[in-house]
């Protein structure tokens, strides 16, 4: 509205003028050499008008014809940089679609079109990762690296091919390169599991204060780590500075109350300190939230000079914060059979291997071990040692493939921070047992062991790799197998007594 009423207030003026000087046209005269030119002033602005319009032309003709070359180089330079764009567009996404001969015909034309196009080295390294040329993608990180634009990057990818190819001092090499020229997640967990992996704990905690100051990492994230590493230095100095250890260790339980095994270390310290109530509280507060065995030992063995039945009386104070867990459970029953309270044993474990439940192998042991305390050696037990061969894993310590007897604080595999997760191992449905392979016997043993010992015997878990067996000897010596006194599936006497056939 108000452009209009503008434009018309503007027309007006333009006729008023022009009405004027129609009304009162004036005289110019203008003499040059020997000619007089007479004309009114409204002839004289016009043609000055139509002079400045021909001379407009002609200058903008003038230029057209100098910046003619300029013009033609920057319609090719505009038009190249359209294909190559194009190309760059069409190799991103067939990168991401996985099509490597597409992603590598477009890698080659936005080399031609875009040379110096940091995405196109970019799409260059993909296509070469895509098609397994690990050669060329590091080739194309190790040309990025050099650029400073594109430094970050370079040395991000140099790091995964690093990775790739197990070379964990390169992977080291380029992460704390990155790292010294800007402070990024990668980077920083990078250096931290490096660091972690050859036990430098104080070294990879200085790099977690860091991250945590650069915002790296939130708040969260950087207490547990601290906490982690914290009880890493406090089991390492257990024994030479147990007070470091013992400040040490209630810093990380405190920091995180989830972490068990800075709990039970926090426990046992304070308990050689005398701190009995301190260290029950503690480790009472982190039972109720997560029953663990590492908890078990440690809140029953805080007074190494009591007695069987003190050690059970604990036991029931401890599973009252947890009494339908399975580990209170386990607990009770143990403690029940070292005072050999059989009933208790039993009852303790009765929910536990129901008819509709499924034991785990150390329930199927356990058992095994009441049986075999109360009854002797009877075909009960066998049968139960037959079921914990069979039966669900226990959960266990467990980081990227590799079960542990006991928590670490970094992976064996990859040095990660905090790998380590109290959890079970996937069952492989299907599968064969593996073989066992029978060594030859120098000599025989001079007293079999029974069977709940020998079933009981420490076995160290390995990743989950098979190694071929090896070649067969020449001589193949004989195994000595000691017969059993009665077969695995023997149904006994019929006069057991009702508690063992009601197992069965």
């Amino acid at each position: 509205m108000w452009r209009l009423i503008i434009f018309l207030a503007a027309l007006a003026g333009v006729a008023f003028g022009l009405s004027w000087l129609v009304d009162k046209p004036g005289q110019i005269t203008v003499v040059w050499l020997d000619h007089r030119i007479d004309t009114s002033v409204l002839v004289a602005l016009g043609f000055v008008l139509l002079a400045a319009i021909v001379l407009s032309i002609l200058w903008s003709l003038f230029r057209l014809l100098v910046r003619a070359p300029s013009i033609f180089n920057y319609a090719r330079t505009a038009r190249k940089r359209r294909k190559g764009y194009e190309a760059l567009t069409r190799g991103m996404v067939a990168a991401g679609a996985g099509d490597v001969r597409t992603a590598r015909k477009a890698a080659a034309d936005v080399a031609r079109h875009l040379p110096h196009e940091p995405l196109g080295m970019l799409l260059h390294a993909q296509a070469a990762q895509l098609g397994g040329d690990r050669a060329g993608a590091e080739a194309a990180f190790a040309d990025m690296a050099r650029r400073d634009e594109t430094r970050l990057l370079g040395l991000r990818g140099l790091h995964i091919e690093a990775q790739r190819r197990g070379d964990a001092e390169a992977a080291h090499h380029f992460a704390r390169e990155a790292h010294k020229t800007a402070a990024l997640p990668w980077s920083g967990e990078a250096v931290v599991s490096h660091q972690a992996a050859h036990s430098d704990w104080a070294g990879a905690l200085a790099t977690v204060e860091a991250n945590a100051r650069a915002k790296m990492i939130d708040a969260k994230t950087a207490d547990r780590q601290r906490a982690v590493l914290e009880t890493a230095i406090a089991q390492e100095h257990e024994l030479v500075d147990p007070e470091r250890a013992l400040r040490l260790a209630q810093s990380a339980a405190k920091r995180a109350p989830d972490l068990t095994p800075a709990v039970a270390l926090a426990a046992r310290l304070m308990a050689r300190r005398g701190a009995l109530r301190a260290a029950s509280k503690l480790v009472e507060r982190a039972y109720a939230a997560a029953p663990h065995p590492d908890l078990v030992a440690a809140y029953l063995d805080m007074r190494p000079g009591d007695s069987s039945a003190d050690r059970f009386a604990r036991a029931k104070t401890l599973a009252r914060l947890a009494p339908d867990d399975p580990e209170s459970r386990i607990m009770l029953a143990r403690g029940a059979l070292a005072i050999r309270d059989f009933a208790a044993a039993r009852d303790s474990m009765a929910p536990l291997v129901a008819s509709d439940a499924r034991p785990t192998a150390r329930m199927c042991l356990l058992m095994a071990e009441i049986e075999e305390a109360e009854n002797g050696e009877t075909g009960l037990v066998r049968e139960w040692l037959s079921r914990g061969s069979r039966a669900p894993r226990d959960p266990a310590w467990m980081a990227d493939g590799v079960v542990s007897g006991r928590w670490a604080p970094a992976s064996p595999v990859t040095g990660k921070l905090d790998a380590f997760r109290w959890t079970t191992s996937v069952e492989q449905v299907g599968l064969a047992p593996p073989q066992p392979v029978v060594a030859p016997m120098a000599a025989a043993p001079a007293e079999p062991p029974s069977a709940v010992e020998a079933a009981a015997a420490p076995v160290d878990i390995a990743p989950a790799t098979i190694a071929p067996a090896p070649a067969a000897p020449a001589a193949v010596a004989r195994p000595v197998i000691f017969p059993l006194p009665n077969p695995p599936d023997d149904p006994g006497t019929g006069d057991e007594p009702a508690h063992e056939r009601s197992y069965r």
